[in-house]
């Protein structure tokens, strides 16, 4: 299997969204902008966060087993992904490539 970095190249926050819907938390994402992992053999990497895990796992995944090309030529590198995870109020996207 390939080894797959995950990088994290936005986070955004939707401060009127967290103020209608969100009740108030004391522990968010600490995942920061420029923060790299690497799964080994398709599995998550140590530290990386549970939820964003699940939005990358299938895309990880078919990297890791030598796949890509993601929606017919979605991108330029057809062994990478642009996946943000699933908060809604705080997305953090994610650049997935395999290592070479």
């Amino acid at each position: 299997m390939k080894k797959v970095k995950i990088t994290a190249v936005r986070k955004t926050e939707y401060t009127d969204l967290m103020e209608l819907y969100e009740n108030p938390i004391e522990h968010t994402c600490d995942i920061k902008v420029g923060d790299s992992f690497i799964s080994e053999g398709g599995k998550c990497p140590e530290g990386f966060c549970d939820s964003a895990w699940e939005s990358v796992k299938p895309f990880v995944t078919v990297l890791a087993n030598g796949g890509g090309n993601f929606y017919d030529g979605w991108m330029k590198n057809e062994y990478s992904a642009m996946i943000s995870c699933n908060d809604g109020f705080r997305p953090v996207s994610f650049l997935l490539e395999v290592c070479e």
